[in-house]
């Protein structure tokens, strides 16, 4: 039995490479037992702002059993995105690079529903679901804890090998495999990240106020931004890169591979005058399929009249 373990943990992590992921880590499925309080008390101090989806299915969010019934492992897989193309115009208000190509949601379940069926041909009967940031799943706690990095003082998951500019993706399954243990934290004594977040987000080492963050002021609020933000927002209008773009680990950062994450030429030329008179139409052309979608034209248009007020 555990000559097949091996194998098959082996196969899992081979074929996860061979599609394309630069990272593979597994752990038991099992309660969350650390980040329980951690996320209560999250919670309780409002810093999830307007996200009230973090608030519903809290054991779910804890404990991968009661959202996959039977599991045994979580699989947690680290795709790339980190690109050095820049948007040509200097002036335009920002997107953050993980939002230049197709949306990440599509490119990665096409990838995860290979390695299902990949396990379920090659091991058998295997059950299990696979998630790309769409469901109640800790999913940084998982990887970090599936030996992929640690969570920085920034709240996202770094490797030493690669940085933090990659997706994180899961699939829980109800396969037990050979675990992994995690690794340890390498920020030291550094807090750039804290130093250089705008909006002052990051009120501590390792613990954002969400409610703050540029990528939710633009993405996730729905109301008008506070005007507490003016001038702050650093022309941000989809998302924010800085605290990763200044954390020291991402000098390893090396340039993606996957062709559907290629920058969209309309959207890297566009000047700061064709955003700011962006219409509908231009909008569903530019940004089909692509994250973006998510914060629909009136969002998007919101943002961009906020920075040039």
């Amino acid at each position: 039995m555990a000559l097949n373990i091996e194998k098959n943990t082996k196969l899992i992590k081979d074929k996860a490479v061979d599609l394309g992921f630069i990272s593979c880590g597994i752990s038991k499925a099992d309660f969350l037992e650390d980040e329980a309080p951690r996320l209560e008390k999250w919670l309780n101090q409002n810093h999830h702002g307007q996200m009230s989806y973090m608030e519903n299915n809290f054991d779910k969010r804890l404990d991968p059993r009661l959202l996959v019934p039977d599991s045994k492992s979580v699989v947690s897989l680290l795709f790339n995105y980190y690109t050095d193309k820049k948007q040509e115009d200097s002036q335009a208000p920002k997107i953050s690079s993980y939002a230049f190509g197709e949306d990440y949601h599509f490119v990665i379940k096409r990838k995860l529903k290979k390695l299902m069926n990949y396990i379920k041909t090659e091991i058998g009967d295997v059950s299990g679901r696979a998630f790309v940031d769409s469901a109640p799943i800790m999913e940084k706690a998982w990887a970090s804890k599936s030996g992929l990095g640690w969570i920085g003082k920034n709240t996202n998951l770094i490797s030493k090998k690669t940085g933090s500019f990659f997706f994180i993706a899961e699939l829980i399954i109800d396969l037990e495999l050979e675990y992994d243990s995690s690794t340890t934290d390498h920020c030291g004594s550094c807090t750039k990240c804290i130093d250089a977040c705008p909006t002052e987000a990051l009120i501590a080492p390792y613990q954002i106020d969400g409610s703050k963050c540029i990528s939710y002021l633009t993405i996730e609020l729905k109301d008008q931004i506070p005007n507490e933000f003016k001038d702050k927002m650093d022309n941000w209008a989809f998302g924010c890169d800085i605290c990763q773009t200044v954390c020291p680990w991402n000098r390893f950062s090396k340039e993606h591979k996957e062709e559907s994450f290629s920058p969209k030429e309309e959207l890297i030329k566009m000047t700061k005058n064709e955003w700011n008179e962006i219409t509908e139409e231009v909008f569903n052309t530019v940004f089909k399929n692509s994250a973006i979608k998510r914060t629909k034209y009136n969002g998007l248009k919101r943002n961009i009249k906020f920075l040039k007020n």
